[in-house]
């Protein structure tokens, strides 16, 4: 059946850029595709290592706002739960039928605090960051006012220079409130070194997360000493997650592009100075564009610009060609150097985005694809949710 078709029902435009059975030649560009044999993979692979460590992988959600994405985490690698950094993040997964849900960041924001407060209601486990002491009292009467319990890990800033305290004193008296409050519940650390996650070097990121171990491990001891102990301790990203999972010290990791992989990650390298989108992580997470003009010969512009895609972290990279480079965009364009003529009008490029977190929630649906056929058609069910 042609993609025309296939479309034939829809009578005001296009509400997907493709439908399941389509060939992958026929989806509307530009959109998100995601390599789902790729994207398996990246997921059994990260489960694997985290099962074998002795560690809970708590995936992130503000990567990909998919809470098909984070089922098929849950499914094929393990994964307890969700962490997402706003209250409407929250509630999407939540009302998604994810478990347990992390908020990995501040809530202060009286009618945040209320909607937080209401989320255990869809029997979902939620957790929150806290860094002041002012908040505990904040979050204890919205859980109290609604019957719910709200569990709360203190904040460390190992490292960020972000959210967080910076002492084990203040880590010891926030924890002490939350035991002590109604509706809460101390349930752990937060200490996620995210500074060094896209250090190139290996040895770089390393000495950034001794200093966040050793600060941790202090603030553990101080905790347990007032007989506190930590049921989580949590962190860890795709840049650093063999370091937290050695330490001794984390139980959880946050990790999250390493199932997409973008440009910006891939480029860091691991222990043997090799690219980690060479030899640890596949390309699943790909915008699909399509050359609509070619009267400059030695230059293909594409549909893919500013529009498309973030390029906080640089611009995309070209997936398997080394003939042609995406140099610039503007608002709807992208352009591409051709030096040989090898790009045709309607040739499709698959580009690998600079940053996959910010890019992912510029569209509203992920295509994914395998053996050359769209298999299904995901909502980026958390998209715009900033508030």
């Amino acid at each position: 059946m042609s993609a025309q078709d296939k479309f034939k029902d829809l009578e005001v435009g296009f509400d997907v850029p493709a439908l399941p059975g389509m060939d992958e030649a026929d989806i509307q560009t530009p959109c998100l595709v995601l390599d789902l044999d790729a994207l398996e993979r990246n997921i059994k692979k990260m489960g694997d290592y985290a099962k074998a460590h002795g560690m809970r992988h708590r995936v992130h959600g503000k990567m990909h706002k998919s809470v098909d994405v984070a089922k098929l985490q849950e499914r094929l690698g393990g994964a307890v739960g969700v962490c997402c950094q706003k209250v409407s993040e929250a509630e999407v997964f939540a009302r998604g039928g994810i478990k347990d849900v992390l908020v990995s960041n501040q809530v202060r924001d009286p009618l945040k605090i209320d909607r937080l407060a209401r989320l255990p209601k869809l029997g979902a486990r939620i957790i929150v960051c806290i860094d002041d002491i002012d908040n505990v009292a904040e979050l204890s009467a919205a859980a109290e006012k609604h019957g719910t319990q709200i569990e709360c890990f203190v904040e460390i800033d190992c490292g960020a220079g972000r959210c967080g305290v910076t002492t084990t004193e203040d880590v010891v008296k926030i924890a002490k409130a939350v035991d002590a409050a109604d509706n809460l519940k101390f349930t752990g650390i937060q200490a996620y070194q995210g500074a060094m996650q896209h250090l190139d070097s290996y040895e770089d990121r390393k000495e950034k997360l001794d200093v966040a171990i050793a600060q941790v491990k202090e603030a553990v001891e101080g905790l347990k000493a007032e007989g506190l102990d930590p049921e989580l301790v949590s962190g860890g990203g795709t840049g650093s997650y063999y370091f937290e999972s050695n330490s001794g010290v984390y139980n959880e990791l946050q990790c999250g592009s390493y199932a997409f992989m973008d440009a910006d990650y891939g480029r860091i390298l691991d222990k043997d100075g090799n690219r980690i989108d060479q030899c640890e992580w596949e390309n699943a997470f790909f915008i699909l564009t399509q050359v609509m003009s070619h009267v400059k010969a030695d230059k293909a512009i594409v549909d893919a610009g500013l529009k498309a895609q973030s390029v906080d972290s640089g611009l995309p990279v070209v997936y398997g060609r080394d003939d042609v480079e995406y140099i610039k965009c503007s608002d709807e364009h992208g352009v591409v150097t051709d030096p040989n003529g090898a790009l045709k009008i309607n040739d499709k490029l698959k580009l690998v985005p600079g940053h996959c977190d910010p890019t992912a929630n510029v569209h509203d649906w992920y295509v994914g694809v395998r053996d050359g056929k769209v298999e299904c058609v995901w909502p980026v069910s958390a998209r715009g949710r900033a508030y």
